[in-house]
């Protein structure tokens, strides 16, 4: 049976690694910087920033915290620190080290969600495209729209006004967008510098809100046009100043300013966080957002390293962001000395020093002004991204107590169609192969109805030749509970195989009169299009009536799906790895020992299928040998001796 194994830590070597820390918070400074924590196998499972490295890493180890963070320092064994300069650099140092390190405790900016933008690319002959990717590639982005449909309608307008180069390669001869007079046909024609330009100017301005200036311009176009009869002319402006007005009236007008700003909120409750973004663009409100994740450090640096990753290699940047105060438990003892300020000021007097530090570090960073408004409209944006995150939270726990008292009652409803009583523990068995290549079996454990991941388990079968399935069956079970009564591990309440009679009753026969286990077996029909269609138990096995609709099918249908798909993943891994071996097993001069010299070396049979013939000398194989392998990876008979 192939399982994963991890280092097991002695209490010896956890009072070593304590007595260790010990020693080093001892050796703080008083310093900003970064610090990087380590479990007992030296992986990195959180990391944070501190304008005083000393108080801030201390504080894990001093006083009381939260169920979270205890369980985050219970698996401390070792740290590192990083000196900075100053906080804005500690800022950007804890932004990069989360991206490179992923550690397991720390929020980390799911992709999944990206916004289009509309995008002027930067070449001598620039197009117009629509993106959701943001690159510092010297081309300009406007954006984000709400959709890809808004920003395809606004580009599609932009295109008749602004005839830029359409293709992406440049074609040999005009096409059908020249014949429109949507392109200045650079393939064929001679297109200045200028132009491009003053039309890139042009849309820059339009995108920037510029677009009732657009719209006098073109009027004034439209009425000279009507003066002169050319009337096509003058309705097809006045057809463009119709859809300049349709185009900007779909969004809502939210502040009668019409600045790009991004507006944060979050919100807290059972260790877990939710971040509310509000994209304002032009003033207008146009779309939101909202990510929830388990938090484990201080909730607002830990919502602070969330924003610093929002914004991390994204050049298309707001003009303002607006960020909600610190709780006030966080808040620094005393604040800075009051200040004159302006009606305008957005940050009163009472901003605590270090909502002051955290706010000028990222306008430091970012080159965008950062705003934690305390009063007037400007804060009701933020209560109301506030507002937003909490309800999101509140959805998520009463999403998951419906779910939890669902499942709970689906599996006490399963035992008592299956006569057992209680339900605890399922374990399932799949099989998977293809005509009876690297054939390989799959077991995973459901608790309670829920999924135990670190409970699955992996067989490839050693005993079976061809695509038995019963005998594989046999093989598995043997395998799995001779190991459960030798290391006395938890049996299940229940088994599940994938199948009816005759795998329920191999499972059976093994267990029963082979271990002396009676443990309850049941099996998983499918029907002709490979979904969950009937429950069978019993020797002989009989259908239980369970009804497809059922809290209870719909269990035993996600039991089978993962199991399934376990089986299936580990398949796949298998054969890619046999079909390695055998693909450089095959060529002559190709050892099991050369074999591994060349999966080390260049990582994977691809890369290794695009290397040259001189990238094969530092392992000693010369050019003959060389070029055979090339040629046998890449689709050609090497020739034989």
């Amino acid at each position: 049976m192939s399982e994963s194994v991890e280092f097991v830590e002695d209490a010896g070597s956890r009072e070593r690694s304590l007595e260790l820390i010990k020693h080093k918070l001892s050796l703080l400074p008083d310093k900003p910087g970064c610090y990087l924590m380590k479990n007992h196998q030296g992986t990195i499972i959180y990391v944070g920033k501190a304008k005083v490295l000393k108080n801030r890493v201390r504080s894990y180890f001093t006083g009381s915290h939260g169920a979270k963070t205890q369980k985050l320092v219970s698996e401390i064994r070792d740290f590192e620190y990083i000196i900075t300069s100053s906080n804005v650099e500690a800022l950007i140092l804890e932004c990069n080290l989360i991206k490179q390190h992923h550690p397991r405790y720390n929020v980390l900016l799911k992709d999944d969600k990206t916004f289009p933008y509309i995008k002027i690319t930067h070449e001598a002959q620039p197009r117009l495209e629509v993106t959701r990717r943001v690159y510092k590639d010297k081309g300009k982005y406007f954006g984000p729209y709400p959709n890809a449909f808004a920003a395809q309608q606004t580009k599609k307008l932009l295109d008749r006004l602004y005839p830029l180069r359409k293709c992406k390669t440049m074609p040999d001869k005009v096409c059908l967008y020249y014949h429109m007079g949507q392109c200045l046909a650079p393939c064929a024609l001679d297109v200045s510098a200028e132009t491009n330009e003053r039309m890139v100017q042009e849309i820059t301005r339009f995108l920037n809100g510029g677009h009732e200036a657009i719209k006098e311009d073109l009027t004034v176009k439209m009425l000279a046009a009507s003066e002169e009869l050319n009337f096509e002319r003058a309705k097809e402006l006045r057809d463009h100043i119709l859809s300049i007005d349709a185009l900007m009236e779909k969004q809502k007008i939210t502040t009668s300013d019409a600045l790009d700003r991004d507006v944060f909120g979050y919100a807290v409750d059972k260790g877990w966080m939710a971040v509310h973004i509000q994209y304002m663009r032009k003033g207008k409100l146009i779309e939101r957002h909202v990510s929830l994740f388990p938090y484990y450090g201080d909730e607002y640096n830990d919502f602070i390293t969330y924003v610093t990753q929002v914004y991390s290699d994204n050049p298309a940047l707001p003009k303002e962001i607006f960020l909600p105060q610190m709780p006030a438990a966080a808040d620094a003892p005393a604040s800075e000395p009051a200040q004159p300020v302006d009606a305008e000021t957005v940050v009163p007097r009472g901003e605590a020093t270090e909502e002051r530090e955290i706010r000028e570090a990222l306008e430091d960073w970012l080159k965008v002004k950062v705003h934690i408004p305390q009063r007037g409209l400007k804060k009701q944006m933020v209560d109301m991204a506030k507002d937003n995150a909490r309800n999101a939270l509140e959805e998520k726990f009463l999403l998951l107590e419906r779910d939890q008292s669902r499942t709970s009652k689906a599996v006490e409803n399963l035992g008592e169609w299956l006569g057992l009583g209680k339900v605890h523990r399922i374990e399932a068995f799949d099989n998977s192969n293809i005509q009876g290549t690297n054939p390989v079996s799959a077991m995973v454990v459901f608790v309670d109805g829920r999924p135990d991941k670190k409970e699955y388990r992996k067989f490839k079968v050693k005993t079976v030749v061809g695509p038995d399935d019963y005998e594989t069956m046999r093989e598995v079970i043997r395998r799995r509970y001779e190991r459960v009564l030798k290391e006395n591990l938890t049996m299940p309440d229940l088994i599940v195989v994938d199948g009816g009679k005759g795998q329920i009753s191999a499972a059976v026969d093994v267990l029963e009169n082979e271990l002396g286990l009676y443990i309850p077996v049941c099996g998983l029909v499918k029907d002709d299009k490979h979904k969950t269609a009937q429950l069978m138990m019993g020797d002989p096995a009989e259908i239980v009536p369970l009804k497809r609709d059922s809290q209870e099918f719909y269990l035993l249908q996600r039991i089978q799906d993962e199991v399934h798909r376990f089986a299936i993943t580990f398949h796949r891994e298998t054969r890619a790895k046999s079909m390695v071996v055998s693909q450089l097993d095959a060529i002559p001069g190709i050892g099991e020992k050369r074999r591994k010299a060349l999966l080390k070396h260049f990582g994977s049979v691809r890369k290794m299928k695009e290397a040259e013939v001189a990238d094969f000398k530092p392992l000693g194989i010369g050019e003959k040998l060389a070029g055979d392998i090339l040629k046998a990876l890449q689709g050609e008979a090497a020739p034989h001796e």
